[in-house]
Formats: C-alpha cells, sequence, structure tokens
C-alpha cells in the first residue's frame, strides 16, 4: 500500500496499520520501510478481537501456500521484523466508509503471506468515492 498511497489519498481515503509489535518496533517499522501512513500497537489484541482476526498455530503460520510468496517478498528485499508477543497473529484488511459508517470490503489473511489484492481494495474505495 505504501507504493500506492498516493492514489489512495486521491480517492480522499486513508491508511492505518495495526501491528503486533510494541512502539519501538512499530518505529522501526514505520522508518525502515518508509511507511508514510500510521502504524497503530495492539499488542493487547483488542483491535484484533474486535474485528475478529484470527491467531493460529505453528502449521498453519508455516503454510505451504505461505511459502512461494514469503520467497518472493524476501527476493524483492523485504524482511520480517521482530514480532511482537503475538506472532501468531494473521492479518485482515478492511475498507470503512465513513459516513455513512459502513464496512465496504473486508479480507481475512488465511496465512502469513496472503494479503488482500489491490484492485479489490482500490474497487471498494472507488465504491466509496462514487457513493455505491
Amino acid at each position: 500500500m505504501r507504493d500506492r498511497y498516493a492514489e489512495i489519498q486521491a480517492l480522499d481515503a486513508e491508511v492505518v496499520v495495526i501491528g503486533t509489535g510494541d512502539i519501538r518496533y512499530a518505529r522501526a517499522f514505520a522508518e525502515q520501510d518508509r511507511i508514510p501512513f500510521p502504524v497503530l500497537v495492539d499488542d493487547e489484541a483488542r483491535a484484533a478481537a474486535a474485528a475478529g482476526v484470527e491467531s493460529v498455530g505453528l502449521a498453519r503460520l508455516l503454510a505451504l501456500p505461505s511459502l512461494p510468496a514469503t520467497a518472493r517478498a524476501l527476493r524483492a528485499g523485504f524482511r520480517i521484523g521482530r514480532p511482537g508477543k503475538r506472532v501468531n497473529q494473521l492479518g485482515a484488511t478492511f475498507v470503512v466508509s465513513p459516513a455513512p459508517e459502513r464496512l465496504l470490503y473486508q479480507h481475512y489473511d488465511a496465512h502469513p503471506a496472503d494479503h488482500a489484492p489491490m484492485n479489490a481494495i482500490f474497487d471498494a474505495l472507488r465504491r466509496s468515492e462514487s457513493g455505491a
């Protein structure tokens, strides 16, 4: 999302990342990866629980489908930083319209390398912009 942040802002939208690391980790992540949007910390799992985001066992963390995506990310120069307390926390992506408040899109990661497709995120943002 970092690389398409200007496009997201052009659609009058904002990105907020909520992670599991402590404040030092979040700051290092934002600086190292040049993250231009807010990075918040949820080490007590309150946001994850409220959104119904799964925590999983070791087998799911090391799931076969995540290995090719992990290899691609490493080749592209991405590195896994220091994990927070909940290394087994999967991620999720939500697109929420502020007015009227409604959930336009949701994607719950199936494994650590599973992420919402950018085209689906942008489709939801455009729906929000058009009022659809």
